[in-house]
């Protein structure tokens, strides 16, 4: 069992989703909160990452919240959670993240999501992000892209191995079991980074 006390949540700020992906960041909130993990987000004051804030407080959690300086001077951020860290820029913004959380947890999101998941897949890669990486896959949000990886796998881009840099879940409770139990890695990783 992992030694996890605080999760990023990588998720869309949309607010012109599906209802089922805001009842599983809620759920996602809620979860984390009851099992004492603090979530450690983007600080966003829309859409999922909004929800899943909203419900961890809710439910007595701890959320602290990471976001750029302009993003605060046009008013992006949530003002009720635990703690807010204001960085320089997006860079300082997704390191702090990662400093500060024990594993990641990814919902659906678009291209900033998809940023911040590239990143700290190739982080782990490369043996520098050691900590569990779960794809909370909502209703088959993230199929063609898993599908696109294990493409990738196949035309040799990746070693098969780099399939255990992430797993999937298809619920909030599957993906907080995650964190928990994933095997964790170390350097030796690095390793494979070649192909």
């Amino acid at each position: 069992m992992n030694d996890i006390k605080s999760v990023a949540i990588y998720c869309a700020s949309s607010t012109k989703i599906k209802p089922i992906y805001y009842e599983v960041a809620r759920a996602l909130g809620r979860g984390l909160a009851e099992r004492g993990v603090t979530q450690v987000n983007g600080a966003g004051n829309m859409g999922l990452m909004q929800a899943a804030s909203d419900a961890a407080l809710a439910a007595g959690g701890r959320v602290v919240g990471v976001i750029p300086s302009f993003m605060i001077a046009q008013n992006w951020h949530h003002t009720g959670l635990t703690q807010l860290i204001e960085t320089a820029d997006m860079e300082s913004r997704k390191q702090t993240i990662n400093d500060i959380s024990d594993a990641a947890i990814i919902l659906p999101g678009g291209c900033g999501t998809l940023d911040e998941f590239f990143e700290i897949v190739t982080l782990k890669q490369l043996g520098v992000y050691l900590k569990p990486i779960v794809v909370l896959n909502v209703d088959g949000y993230y199929d063609h892209l898993l599908r696109h990886l294990e493409h990738s796998i196949e035309e040799n881009f990746m070693r098969r191995a780099h399939a255990d840099i992430w797993r999937v879940a298809q619920t909030a409770q599957e993906a907080i079991d995650l964190v928990f139990t994933t095997p964790l890695i170390d350097e030796s990783i690095r390793r494979f980074a070649k192909i």
